[in-house]
């Protein structure tokens, strides 16, 4: 299964298969591919790609992936979180797009070295008050 945030800019689709911004720039309009406008952003660098089933589609039959799907059908939407904050959404997003070979190295960090270390990597450290 390819695990892919629901929008991408062109250079980000382009990035992640692997294909020049020309080519995904091509494909969205030979495709009639879905694109809406990212506020603030000016010009043509201002649009995101709509992921649906089509563009994901495409994607699985490209060389480069067409190993990850063969026999698979498309995993079920991501379950909703409640109310979680901007960087937890951002950092589930993140953890979604993942390769398995980067997921493999993610849980042999944790493992090796737990969460405190990759939040110290991170150079995230604990400010609360509330454990006075």
């Amino acid at each position: 299964m390819i695990k892919i945030p629901a929008k991408l800019t062109t250079e980000e689709l382009a990035d992640f298969v692997g294909m020049t911004k020309q080519t995904v720039n091509r494909w969205i309009r030979k495709k009639g591919w879905q694109t809406q406008k990212i506020p603030g952003v000016k010009g043509g660098r201002g649009r995101q790609i709509l992921i649906d089933k089509n563009v994901l589609a495409f994607i699985e039959q490209l060389p480069k992936f067409r190993h990850l799907t063969s026999g698979r059908s498309l995993a079920e939407p991501a379950a909703a979180y409640g109310n979680l904050s901007a960087p937890m959404r951002q950092i589930i997003s993140v953890l979604q797009t993942m390769t398995p070979s980067e997921e493999e190295q993610l849980d042999r960090l944790l493992k090796r070295n737990g969460l405190q270390y990759m939040l110290s990597r991170l150079d995230i450290t604990e400010t609360s008050t509330h454990n006075k």
